[in-house]
């Protein structure tokens, strides 16, 4: 079990919260929380890249020229991938880089990456409280108050977000907004600092603490 201090969006201490979640096994979860990551950077690849080789590339059905009496090395197509213009040898075809892991294993890694980051989280009592209309000055700011400098990558989880946080977060280039019950390895890693919403940290407890 792991205790986070709960901070209004004023930045003042408002109580505490507990976050209990199974986590992997330490000489086991490094390797587990690698293959998470992995997977999940495969299976956002399009696998679109392709290439032409000698038989699809255009042209080249006649012999250049002669096969003896020139002098020159013998020659069956201009689409040989030897000229300019020609096939490639050995080059990427459409594919699928999707790799498979099972579920309770990709959430055994999640758990691992959440729980390893519970130094960086900041647990905050009604983000955004008073924000009606987008304003982006106004998350920066909370962020300060929150002790986050300026420039620092933080991935903030919250649960059903309004539409004037949405907008005004999306303006930060280094700010990034998911929900609590779509968490993902790579985001949890990526980021220098966490924040997370009363009651998205309630939502986790209830979509990741049944192990």
């Amino acid at each position: 079990m792991a205790n986070c201090v709960i901070r209004d969006w004023q930045g003042k201490e408002a109580g505490k919260a507990a976050l209990e979640l199974k986590v992997a096994k330490e000489s086991s979860a490094t390797d587990l929380v690698h293959r998470a990551v992995v997977r999940q950077l495969a299976n956002a690849r399009q696998g679109t890249a392709s290439t032409l080789t000698r038989a699809e590339v255009a042209g080249g059905g006649r012999k250049p020229y002669k096969q003896k009496g020139t002098g020159r090395a013998r020659q069956g197509s201009i689409r040989t991938p030897l000229r300019p213009g020609g096939g490639v040898v050995f080059g990427p075809k459409p594919r699928s880089y999707t790799l498979a892991m099972n579920r309770k294993e990709r959430r055994l890694a999640l758990r691992t990456a959440l729980m390893s980051r519970i130094n960086d989280i900041t647990v905050v009592k009604g983000f955004g409280v008073g924000l009606d209309t987008p304003k982006t000055k106004e998350i920066t700011a909370g962020l300060g108050r929150l002790g986050i400098e300026a420039g620092t990558k933080v991935l903030v989880v919250l649960d059903g977000a309004s539409e004037a946080v949405r907008r005004s977060v999306r303006n930060l280039e280094k700010v990034k907004l998911i929900a609590a019950d779509q968490l993902n390895v790579f985001d949890l890693l990526h980021a220098n600092k966490l924040v997370v919403s009363e009651e998205a940290l309630a939502k986790i407890q209830e979509v990741y603490g049944d192990g």
